[in-house]
């Protein structure tokens, strides 16, 4: 029984990644027989960042305002995150980065059939190490370590190659509505938000009993 998975998210959103953690709790415990297809699909929070990004302590002021509101949303990002392995280092972060040039990899690994482990590996650079994914050098480093060629991608990365792609996929997610992220979709049933593990389990157990292959 093959259920398809569509997780919609971006390498800065905390949530994302908390939400990267739990639906790999959530696969850990499935019902021997079920096979689940992923694909992440592009979103960007800044869509304006400039290509270099910004300096973290700007960006957050400017957009959430007091350093006393930013540490607590924080605090409750990190106690969140706790429990399914998000590790959240804060202080190494110096910057916030542009994510298209992530997407772009992400979209490339996809095809590679290492998309998840970029993923993972890319949400782990930014928020347990304080990597700048925005970066050209650290995405190569980033895919090298999971088994692409870091040459081959920092060649890609220099050229146009899958940028409209990146384009059209981000335009689609916004013409069907989304605007948050994670959001899941797990063969018709979306789901928003990092959800507990539990919930996405469920979604994808019954799911698989709705395929023509599974159930009843």
């Amino acid at each position: 029984m093959r259920v398809p998975i569509t997780v919609t998210s971006d390498f800065i959103c905390p949530w994302c990644y908390i939400g990267e953690k739990r639906l790999t709790r959530a696969l850990e415990h499935l019902p021997a027989g079920i096979d689940v297809q992923l694909e992440w699909l592009p979103f960007e929070l800044n869509p304006d960042m400039p290509p270099e990004g910004m300096d973290r302590s700007t960006y957050l002021s400017r957009k959430f305002g007091s350093w006393e509101r930013i540490q607590a949303m924080q605090a409750r990002i990190v106690l969140a995150g706790r429990d399914d392995g998000a590790i959240f280092n804060y202080e190494a972060v110096k910057r916030t980065p542009n994510t298209f040039l992530a997407h772009r990899v992400s979209w490339l690994a996809q095809r590679e059939g290492k998309q998840r482990a970029f993923v993972e590996a890319a949400l782990q650079a930014y928020f347990a190490e304080g990597r700048d994914v925005g970066s050209k050098a650290v995405l190569a480093e980033i895919a090298g370590g999971i088994g692409l060629d870091r040459d081959a991608i920092a060649r890609f990365l220099d050229s146009e190659d899958g940028v409209e792609s990146v384009r059209t996929l981000e335009r689609t997610a916004l013409d069907a509505g989304v605007n948050g992220v994670p959001y899941f979709e797990i063969a018709g049933t979306r789901i928003v938000g990092a959800q507990p593990a539990e919930t996405i389990r469920q979604a994808i157990i019954e799911a698989a009993g709705r395929s023509p292959t599974g159930g009843n």
